[in-house]
């Protein structure tokens, strides 16, 4: 199997909440479920924020806090530390979760969703339709799933790409692959079809790394064909 978007390896039975589900509730579907985090959803299953267990432990660490401790003055509270007071006095899901919810398309790059996670900080992703109701849900681990595919697969798929970008037969370009990491041999006709041969490789889901062992004419020895060839005058 190939796993290349999202809807090839998201959750499909979500665990959700909606706004007004009390805190205890919401405990309970995290603890119940075994999961970190979940998504909350409207009356039209629309995504309207994420909730995760550090938003719970936020509401923990204000109920305990200031006992056995002296009173000291506070700084001027930041925004985000507005947002985390906040969350800390929550009872329902509505006022515990973090909105907006960052999401995702079941058609996402699962390479997408990585970076979305990352630049987010975040490590899940509901996935939502063109009407943004909640269809699935894709966490890092999800994501890792990519690299269990075997090294056989990620060669038959290099393969394929290579000679399809480079508009080229499949033997001109050899690939073996050893734990994820594609080594590209063979003579090609251009310097740039090199590097384009190891972009398209690199950007094969599950590869961990690509050697380059291609080689190339020289650019002097094109150049002399061209000018010395008959009606180039």
């Amino acid at each position: 199997m190939m796993y290349c978007r999202i809807k090839d390896v998201m959750t499909h039975e979500v665990v959700r909440a909606h706004g007004e589900t009390p805190f205890k509730a919401v405990a309970r579907l995290l603890s119940g479920n075994r999961i970190s985090g979940l998504p909350v959803v409207n009356d039209e299953e629309k995504v309207v924020g994420v909730i995760s267990e550090t938003d719970l432990l936020q509401h923990q660490a204000h109920q305990t806090e200031g006992y056995g401790s002296r009173r000291v003055r506070r700084p001027k509270l930041t925004r985000s530390a507005r947002t985390a007071a906040a969350k800390a006095r929550a009872t329902t899901a509505d006022h515990l979760m973090t909105r907006p919810a960052v999401t995702a398309t079941p058609e996402h790059y699962v390479t997408e969703a990585a970076r979305i996670m990352r630049e987010h900080g975040v490590e899940r992703l509901p996935v939502v339709d063109d009407k943004d109701r909640l269809v699935g849900i894709v966490t890092r681990g999800d994501l890792l799933r990519v690299f269990l595919r075997t090294d056989e697969e990620i060669r038959r798929e290099v393969s394929r790409r290579v000679a399809l970008g480079l508009d080229v037969p499949r033997y001109v370009v050899d690939v073996a692959v050893d734990e994820g990491v594609v080594t590209l041999r063979g003579h090609l006709e251009r310097h740039d079809a090199v590097g384009l041969a190891v972009r398209i490789a690199g950007h094969v889901d599950g590869v961990v790394g690509v050697v380059s062992r291609l080689t190339h004419r020289p650019t002097s020895a094109r150049t002399r064909s061209v000018v010395g060839a008959p009606g180039h005058m």
